[in-house]
């Protein structure tokens, strides 16, 4: 609102024309009047007209440049204040995406079954496939050789799975293990009781060779048996291939035999 009244002011004084007519009419008027002449001497008498024309012209002006500040507020405008410089933001560029190629009309994609995981290696085999000069089955006797599991490339253990349906009176198992480098023996276990069996170990032909002989007198029931040959070895994976296994039992009435090998490492 005080804005729209100092325009119409500012307006209204720059539109006002003074009458210089009608104030030197005033002025002649007033210096014919009697009434003043008994009374101090005026000024105008002593000043030239053109004079006085011009004092009265500029405070005319004066006049109308007063009035017309003090109606906008009594001082004088003053140019605008330039604005405050504004900091551009920094333009922060987003990361190209490339779009992913799309197959051509007519073109088909094949997307094959993803690769079977490699299965974990073993150091043996749980059912090996025995040698072919073997015969792990004989009469009530089934054999199988294989290395254990927990074998490692320092240290092996050959096992023999020996299974018999019938009494055992006479049983020898030998376990021949191949001197591959460094062989040592390390011990030797069975299932049975070590009461009921002579075990030695010794070295035969290039080989460490393990023996379990049954005492006289004791006999191995009809079942499930193992018997297992530890030892040493050089560092590595060891071949097994040369490695084997030798049983000869007796039954009530019949001999039976059975050998063969151990499965290799896979």
């Amino acid at each position: 609102m005080n804005d729209e009244i100092s325009r119409r002011l500012r307006e209204a004084a720059e539109a006002h024309e003074p009458s210089r007519a009608r104030i030197l009419a005033r002025v002649e008027r007033g210096m014919a009047d009697p009434s003043v002449r008994h009374r101090t001497p005026s000024i105008a008498r002593s000043w030239p007209r053109a004079a006085i024309v011009g004092i009265v012209a500029a405070a005319t002006l004066a006049t109308g440049g007063l009035a017309v500040a003090a109606a906008i507020g009594g001082a004088p405008l003053l140019p605008a204040t330039a604005p405050a410089p504004t900091v551009p933001s920094p333009t922060v560029t987003p990361p190209t995406v490339t779009p992913s190629p799309t197959p051509s009309s007519g073109t088909t994609t094949t997307t094959g079954p993803a690769p079977a995981p490699s299965p974990a290696p073993t150091w043996g085999s749980a059912h090996p496939t025995p040698p072919d000069d073997s015969r792990v089955e004989d009469g009530p006797m089934w054999s199988e050789g294989s290395l254990d599991p927990h074998s490692t490339i320092y240290w092996g253990q050959s096992n023999l799975t020996l299974k018999t349906t019938k009494p055992l009176t006479s049983v020898t198992v030998e376990l021949r293990i191949a001197q591959t480098g460094d062989v040592r023996n390390t011990g030797s276990w069975q299932t049975g009781p070590d009461d009921d069996f002579t075990v030695t170990v010794q070295e035969s032909d290039g080989a460490l060779l393990y023996r379990w002989t049954l005492k006289p007198g004791r006999t191995v029931p009809a079942g499930q048996h193992e018997f297992a040959s530890q030892y040493n070895h050089a560092t590595g994976v060891r071949a097994v291939k040369h490695d084997s296994y030798h049983v000869d039992a007796q039954t009530s009435g019949r001999s039976t035999s059975v050998w063969g090998g151990f499965a290799p490492t896979r």
